[in-house]
């Protein structure tokens, strides 16, 4: 079928039943850690790639945890264009007669693919070892959206009621597939999600340094993703008479340039902002470094410093990198076809067609040729003009409630603004006039950032604090005061 406004069967799914390990607590605590932990454990072990999974499975696990808490079955709604990309809508009622329009939280449920034989665990088994939880999606993004349904389930229960409507909306497809939620929702739903502001768990976070918090980072503006199709032909022939055109050649001498020439450093409000903070965090060279690069003009070999570390390069400038390749036609045979995939991540004010024809004129090569490769899988001739969105402004409200909470359970951490370097589907909140922030409770060591990567994982204890961030976070923004 083409589109299914509801997919109206939503299967039971048994709660799991596992015995804590963690230390005596009060009851109401153990219950709220025993409720995030079924939840998220749950939602590890559905297969939600866009090969082989569901997130229509995940969708209706989550709503039949809602329902069981006592939401009304018109607040809960699982839809989507097919029956493999479903997405989750559930409304919290706010105060009768309110006049404040809702808050949106939106959170993308489908994982990146991950092979077993890659990880040392199963990575669709939620498996507790050493202190962490392990397997697929532990940072991207289910821890997060545990935490927002174990955040509505036990504001529920408390009898809370929010100044406003609180939506959450638990989506398909923002790490790849053609059936991006928050997309297909705004197109074909916008009254369901429509909000003041939204909330997105996707970025921002806690960053830690061997367990100790450094910073609390919210996201207030992203980069832009894009696919390119580097490509070379060649007639080909038999493998004893080589050629020095070889189409393989091409493309590795193209991204042996990319690799030895990095785009140019820039900044912009945001970026500046953090590095101004951080040279207060950080200690001697990486200190005096950053320093050197808000001088004017900014110190060069500063930048070439700071660029050796992975998250301050991604945040100095537009990175590109090949991630697949795929080349020949027989193990004897000179290849016809050599082509790689490039992502890049474009620093906000640059458009992708941009970056195209500077990939272009970086390779400089006749034989290559560049093509722009859209989410859905389209290759083009030329990339859109689109840009990065600008940052949004930053309100009394959201700020007020993110220091306050962050300040109690982190106290003393600088709450800072940052550039997140991949992108989110705030991209598709914030096109369509709703505001976006960044804001997750989840602390994880900057040495050990796995999304995306073999034996994905989150420290138990993250989790917890991440759970108790949240449901703080929410009630401290939706109690109005007077």
């Amino acid at each position: 079928m083409n589109y299914r406004s509801c997919l109206t069967s939503i299967g039971a799914v048994a709660a799991l039943c596992v015995q804590s390990a963690w230390p005596a607590a009060p009851q109401s605590e153990q219950a709220t850690r025993a409720l995030a932990h079924d939840i998220f454990k749950q939602l590890i072990e559905i297969n939600t790639t866009d090969s082989i999974g569901s997130t229509t499975l995940a969708a209706q696990a989550m709503a039949r945890r809602l329902l069981d808490a006592g939401f009304p079955a018109a607040d809960v709604v699982v839809m989507g264009p097919n029956d493999r990309k479903g997405n989750m809508v559930a409304r919290y009622r706010g105060k009768a007669g309110s006049k404040l329009r809702p808050v949106l939280i939106i959170g993308h449920l489908d994982v990146v693919e991950a092979r077993r034989e890659d990880w040392t665990t199963d990575p669709f088994q939620f498996v507790e070892q050493g202190g962490y939880y392990y397997g697929r999606g532990t940072q991207d993004m289910k821890v997060s959206d545990a935490i927002a349904v174990t955040a509505f389930i036990r504001m529920k229960k408390e009898g809370y009621v929010p100044d406003r409507d609180i939506i959450l909306a638990l989506t398909a497809d923002e790490e790849g597939g053609q059936s991006n939620g928050v997309d297909w929702l705004l197109k074909n739903h916008r009254d369901l999600i429509d909000a003041e502001f939204a909330l997105n768990p996707d970025s921002g976070g806690v960053v830690t340094e061997h367990g100790k918090a450094l910073t609390m980072e919210f996201e207030a503006t992203e980069k832009l993703y894009a696919d390119y199709l580097l490509s070379a032909t060649n007639p080909g022939g038999h493998s004893s008479l080589p050629k020095p055109d070889n189409a393989i050649y091409h493309v590795v001498d193209a991204l042996g340039a990319l690799q030895r020439t990095p785009f140019p450093f820039e900044l912009n409000t945001v970026t500046r902002e953090y590095f101004v903070q951080m040279a207060a965090i950080e200690t001697g060279q990486t200190a005096a470094d950053i320093r050197a690069i808000l001088a004017t003009p900014p110190d060069a070999a500063a930048v070439e410093r700071l660029s050796r570390d992975a998250r301050y390069n991604s945040t100095l400038r537009t990175t590109c990198v090949p991630t697949m390749m795929t080349a020949g036609h027989a193990p004897n045979a000179l290849p016809q076809r050599a082509e790689a995939n490039v992502n890049c991540r474009i620093f906000p004010g640059h458009s992708q067609e941009e970056i195209r024809t500077q990939l272009v004129a970086l390779f400089n090569d006749p034989n290559l040729t560049v093509r722009y490769k859209s989410d859905a899988g389209g290759v083009s001739d030329h990339g859109s003009d689109r840009k990065a969105m600008a940052p949004p402004p930053l309100r009394g409200d959201v700020m007020g409630a993110l220091r306050g909470v962050a300040g109690k359970l982190w106290p003393g951490v600088a709450v800072i603004p940052m550039m997140m370097t991949g992108a989110s589907d705030s991209v598709y909140t914030m096109a369509a006039g709703i505001p976006s922030y960044g804001i997750n409770g989840v602390a994880i060591d900057r040495d050990d950032v796995r999304m995306h990567g073999k034996d994905e994982r989150v420290p138990v204890e993250s989790f917890y604090t991440g759970v108790e961030f949240y449901y703080e976070f929410l009630k401290q923004l939706t109690t109005q005061r007077h």
